[in-house]
């Protein structure tokens, strides 16, 4: 029987007793070899944290001044603000599909997400207004601090579909747990499995642990427990 009876109370017990890394070697071990995040994706702050369901945005590039037929694509940001109202509490606006020459995050955004409840952004890109994301202490994960907007070169094209990041596909609903080590991406099918076999797991490492630092060898702690 699981541990938790609602996504709240998932995304606590992740908070407080796993990790990335544990929740990666989980999914490996299922044969789910793929779910992490280009490496350059990385918190804004390095204690930056977040767990929740992922809120997918498609971005594409498009010229200002190219805005061919689509209505859509004559609005400054294409849908971007209609994404960010429809953020819904814990969830985890993920944007991909633009070039990453431009933020697609920022300060403005942040207090909008606030105010929904949201959970936190996570950007195939560059984030900006550094000093407002880090006032506001909204967990936000990018490429980095790179000031040059979107608004010229970038719209969404739309958002709740399928996105891809290099070859990690996320769909909406897909669990993100993200931290200093990276970000990975829970699909929903797994969920149960994947967050029971990570619990018992890290549970074991800290045991494991304990016995090391009372000076049990590495090989025969692997003997015993399976866990290194």
């Amino acid at each position: 029987m699981n541990e938790w009876k609602d996504d709240k109370t998932l995304f606590r017990l992740i908070k407080e007793e796993l990790y990335t890394a544990v929740i990666g070697d989980i999914m490996d071990k299922m044969g789910y070899t793929h779910q992490f995040l280009p490496p350059r994706i990385r918190p804004l702050r390095d204690d930056m944290t977040l767990a929740g369901r992922a809120m997918t945005v498609l971005e594409a590039d498009m010229l200002e001044q190219d805005s061919g037929v689509n209505p859509i694509l004559k609005k400054p940001f294409g849908l971007m603000l209609e994404a960010l109202d429809d953020l819904k509490e814990d969830e985890v606006y993920v944007c991909s599909g633009s070039s990453p020459s431009y933020a697609l995050w920022g300060e403005l955004m942040s207090a909008r997400a606030i105010r929904c409840q949201a959970a936190g952004a996570v950007v195939n890109g560059y984030s900006r207004d550094t000093k407002g994301i880090l006032a506001l202490n909204f967990p936000c994960f990018s490429y980095g601090p790179y000031a040059q907007d979107q608004a010229p070169r970038g719209k969404v094209i739309d958002f709740r579909v399928p996105i891809e990041m290099e070859g990690v596909v996320v769909c909406d609903g897909d669990i993100v747990v993200g931290d200093i080590d990276g970000v990975c991406i829970v699909p929903r099918k797994i969920e149960t499995e994947v967050f029971t076999r990570a619990l018992e797991k890290a549970r074991g490492e800290r045991m494991v642990l304990k016995k090391i630092q009372e000076g049990m060898k590495a090989c025969d702690a692997f003997d015993q427990y399976g866990i290194m």
